[in-house]
C-alpha cells in the first residue's frame, strides 16, 4: 500500500476525474456485481457441497474487499491510456474501503460469523489509509527520496505478497489438500472468472457509443476481477477465530493473479492487430 501511494500523484487524479461515469462504473463492478457473486459461491459452497461454514464466510469475504492495485498495472501493459483512471477507481474504492467492507461483511456473513465492524475499520484505516497517505505524503514533499526507493518497492512488495500468500497456505496445508480443497479451488476461480466477464460486459452495456469501448470494457474486467485478497486475508486472521476462513483469500491472490495476467497477454497479443 505504500508502494501504491509512493507511485501516485495528483495528476494522475485530476486527469482521470473527467470521467465521472467510467469511475462511477468501475465503482458498482467492485461493491455490487463483485459482492454480489461472492455471495452466490460463498451459498453455493455452503449449501450445494455443504462445505464448512468458514469456507463460504471467506469466499464472502474476498468479494468484499476493495479493488487491487494489480489491475492498475495490468490495465497499463494493456492500455497504457487508460491506467490513471484504474489507478483512480481504485484508489476510490480503497478508501472507501473502511467503511464499505466490514457494512458489506455485516450483510453478507454477519448472520453466519460475528463481524467485528468497529475492529475491522481500525483495521482497513491501519493497513490501507495509513501507508498510502505516507506514500503519497513522501513522493509530494521528499520527490528525492521518494524515487531512490521507488526501484526497490516492487519487487520488496513482491516478497512481502509472497510471504502473505504462503503462510496461511501453509499453516492450511491440510485442508487445501483435503477433499474439499478441490471444490475450494475451484469455486474461486468460478468467482474471479465470472467478475471478469461481468465487468467486461458492464463496460460493453455502459460505455456502448464511447469511441475507447474496448479499453473501458478491458479497464473494468480487471477492476471487477482483481481485488485486494490481501486484505481480506488479514481480516480473515484477525476477526476469525477458524483459520479455514483465510483459505479462500489466499488461494484468491494466487488464482486472481494467473488469471489477471492471462488477460493480459491475451488482449495485448490481440491489440497488436485490433484498433481499440
Amino acid at each position: 500500500m505504500f508502494a501504491v501511494g509512493v507511485n501516485s500523484s495528483e495528476s494522475d487524479f485530476i486527469e482521470a476525474f473527467n470521467r465521472p461515469a467510467a469511475i462511477f462504473a468501475g465503482y458498482i463492478g467492485q461493491f455490487v456485481v463483485k459482492p454480489l457473486l461472492g455471495y452466490l459461491f460463498g451459498t453455493i459452497s455452503m449449501i450445494l457441497l455443504r462445505l464448512p461454514t468458514s469456507l463460504g464466510a471467506g469466499i464472502m469475504l474476498t468479494a468484499c474487499v476493495s479493488g487491487a492495485q494489480l489491475s492498475n498495472y495490468a490495465t497499463f501493459l494493456t492500455d497504457p491510456q487508460m491506467a490513471p483512471l484504474s489507478i483512480v477507481m481504485t484508489s476510490l474504492s480503497t478508501a472507501s474501503a473502511v467503511f464499505v467492507t466490514p457494512i458489506l461483511s455485516l450483510l453478507l456473513i454477519g448472520k453466519r460469523l460475528p463481524v467485528d465492524v468497529i475492529g475491522m475499520v481500525s483495521s482497513i484505516t491501519q493497513i490501507v489509509m495509513v501507508p498510502i497517505a505516507a506514500g503519497l505524503l513522501l513522493n509530494r514533499f521528499l520527490p528525492r527520496l521518494s524515487a531512490a526507493i521507488r526501484p526497490f518497492l516492487p519487487p520488496l512488495s513482491v516478497i512481502v505478497t509472497a510471504l502473505c500468500v504462503g503462510a496461511p497456505l501453509a499453516i492450511n496445508i491440510q485442508s487445501v489438500m483435503s477433499s474439499f480443497g478441490a471444490s475450494v479451488l475451484l469455486l474461486v476461480v468460478a468467482f474471479h472468472l465470472s467478475a471478469f466477464v461481468a465487468g467486461y460486459f458492464l463496460g460493453g452495456v455502459a460505455f456502448s457509443n464511447a469511441h475507447d469501448v474496448k479499453a473501458l470494457q478491458r479497464t473494468l474486467s480487471y477492476e471487477t476481477g482483481m481485488q485486494s485478497s490481501l486484505l481480506a486475508l488479514a481480516l480473515a486472521n484477525k476477526f476469525f477465530k477458524d483459520p479455514l476462513v483465510g483459505v479462500p483469500p489466499a488461494i484468491s491472490v494466487v488464482i486472481m493473479s494467473l488469471m489477471g495476467f492471462s488477460l493480459v497477454m491475451l488482449w495485448s497479443s490481440k491489440r497488436k492487430d485490433v484498433p481499440v
